[in-house]
């Protein structure tokens, strides 16, 4: 099998004065290539943090993360931060998008940090805009557009690089069920479309049944995968 990702012992604690909070211990993990993931389990149970040191958004206190055979917290933070931008995709239950600026312009945004030439992004942004039904929206801010929409153009900005690595924590956490269900299908085409590594934080029981596996989290460690 062709593993995207290799996660071995990784744990994850934070210090309080003399309190150690310990949010995740031993996770080993295979992420192979083009497959979806679901993570589940109680709130608490440590699936964001997990997703954040898999994008490499945090380091961990214990282990390794190797992305195709990389040890990536072997980087320094500038290094770091160049491997996110290429690499990995990254939407949120809140869309964090900059009101101030367009649909286009925001999902231009990661392009440009990159140094793409803005003619290029233009027409990388104007496609993956298209791709998620919002080809006509392009000049509309976030405050002129629905939760589902705004969450759309968050989709776009994630994967505007090209990133092997799509992580979605709770993508659909604030939508309504039938808003909810576009989104899934948004990402379940375009996963398919852009052969994605798809990992997806879920508490929708009908989302995480529909990826390939099931990662189940108790107490910050794997209790199950199905």
């Amino acid at each position: 099998m062709n593993n995207l990702l290799e996660v071995r012992g990784l744990g994850k604690s934070y210090i309080s004065g003399t309190n150690t909070l310990e949010v995740l211990s031993g996770i080993d993990l295979d992420l192979v290539t083009g497959t979806t993931t679901a993570l589940v389990g109680a709130s608490g149970a440590g699936k964001s943090t997990l997703l954040h040191l898999l994008g490499a958004l945090d380091r961990p206190t214990a282990g390794t993360v190797h992305f195709r055979g990389d040890n990536i917290f072997k980087k320094n933070e500038r290094a770091l931060a160049a491997f996110r931008n290429r690499s990995i995709g990254f939407v949120f239950q809140f869309h964090h998008l900059l009101p101030e600026f367009t649909a286009l312009e925001n999902v231009m945004m990661p392009a440009l940090i990159a140094r793409v030439p803005r003619s290029r992004a233009i027409d990388m942004a104007q496609t993956l805009l298209s791709d998620v039904g919002l080809g006509q929206r392009t000049t509309h801010r976030p405050g002129e557009l629905s939760g589902g929409e705004q969450q759309r153009v968050a989709i776009a900005r994630a994967l505007v690089l090209e990133p092997e690595l799509l992580l979605a924590d709770e993508p659909t956490g604030n939508l309504d069920m039938k808003t909810s269900d576009d989104i899934h299908a948004i990402l379940t085409e375009l996963q398919t479309k852009k052969k994605l590594t798809l990992v997806i934080v879920t508490h929708n029981e009908r989302l995480a049944q529909a990826m390939g596996t099931t990662i189940h989290l108790v107490d910050g460690r794997l209790d199950k995968t199905t």
